[in-house]
């Protein structure tokens, strides 16, 4: 199994407003960088997305160093929940709905098919790749 490591940030200008995403996919030598953008949506969304894009763009399953610096995306991956949101029909343990299960039900199933570890970094910190990851979703943003 390919090891790769993906960085992804997410960036809202107003929160819901304008949105855009950014990620960088490493293997060995290579690097692949990819943004995005919507007109509508959450910060959330755009941090979800950001990952979602980095993995589907895998052509073979791989093990995957995730690095976010969005909490949201990591403590529900590595803590597990999100898998327990979808398996209580998409409703957190306080009984409110979890957001976005959408993007949380694409990114479960591409965690069947790569190995992903998540790792979070300060954002706008030292880590230069999450910061190109952060300018690739700034400039992203919809106009």
């Amino acid at each position: 199994m390919k090891r790769v490591t993906l960085y992804t940030d997410g960036a809202c200008s107003g929160n819901p407003g304008p949105g855009g995403w950014g990620c960088i996919l490493r293997y060995g030598e290579t690097e692949r960088e990819m943004s995005g953008g919507e007109p509508q949506t959450t910060n959330n969304r755009m941090e979800l997305t950001a990952v979602i894009k980095g993995l589907e763009a895998l052509r073979e399953p791989c093990a995957v160093t995730l690095y976010s610096d969005s909490r949201y995306v990591t403590d529900a991956l590595s803590k597990g929940w999100a898998k327990n949101w979808q398996m209580r029909g998409w409703v957190k343990h306080d009984k409110s709905p979890a957001l976005n299960p959408d993007l949380w039900g694409t990114l479960l199933a591409l965690c069947e098919t790569h190995r992903v570890e998540p790792r979070w970094v300060r954002g706008h910190a030292e880590n230069a790749f999450n910061n190109r990851c952060d300018a690739l979703a700034v400039s992203a943003i919809p106009k």
